[in-house]
């Protein structure tokens, strides 16, 4: 199976993605950060470097789908190629760092890649507040994260919505604001709750019933 979680910078990601592939044994597959050749310049120059940045995000992410499609194991992936495309693009688009014409560039070659690009299994998705995910860019204290704006952020989260509402494969919704799964291990039981239910069929036991 594929288990994608999505969710905007800060959500959580890859404290879940960490959390269920201990739990039920999946492998993970990270987002490329550490090693990612522009992320660093991106945030200092958000014009010059959009178009590289998100070229090279989507160049991994179908390479990922690609081996996932012929793994024998359950894969785990922080963040998808849709979100890569349909979010975090158009919103460097809408905003001005990335021009007409390499939006267009771009929006061709994914749509190309969604030719032989399937839904996950499952798709986790964290929604969080604008003051969550500052928090928690904050607490993890990347320096290059620091100078993230807020505007950007609050664009990012518009589209998710709208992104998710629309999704037509099949959805868990978190609240990332109050469910606390990477410090309580009560909220993550509320997640595995649903994942249970979703895709085996099982519900947790009740004393009431």
């Amino acid at each position: 199976m594929h288990i994608a979680i999505a969710g905007n910078i800060g959500s959580g990601k890859t404290t879940l993605t960490r959390l269920l592939a201990k739990r039920y044994g999946w492998t993970p597959r990270f987002e490329p950060v550490d090693n990612n050749p522009y992320l660093a310049d991106f945030y200092k120059d958000m014009h010059r470097w959009a178009f590289n940045l998100q070229i090279f995000f989507l160049n991994k992410r179908f390479k990922e789908v690609v081996e996932i499609s012929k793994a024998q194991e359950t894969i785990i992936q922080d963040r998808t190629i849709f979100e890569d495309a349909q979010i975090f693009a158009p919103n460097l688009h809408g905003q001005g760092y990335m021009s007409d014409r390499d939006f267009e560039n771009y929006s061709d070659l994914f749509n190309l890649m969604m030719s032989l690009v399937g839904y996950p299994d499952l798709m986790i998705y964290i929604r969080s507040s604008i003051p969550n995910l500052i928090a928690q860019i904050e607490k993890r204290g990347r320096d290059y994260e620091q100078s993230i704006r807020i505007d950007y952020l609050t664009g990012l989260n518009k589209r998710y919505e709208e992104w998710i509402k629309n999704y037509k494969g099949r959805l868990i919704i978190v609240d990332g604001d109050t469910c606390k799964f990477g410090d309580n291990p009560k909220d993550l039981k509320i997640v595995t709750d649903m994942i249970d239910a979703e895709l085996f069929g099982l519900f947790p036991f009740s004393e009431n019933k």
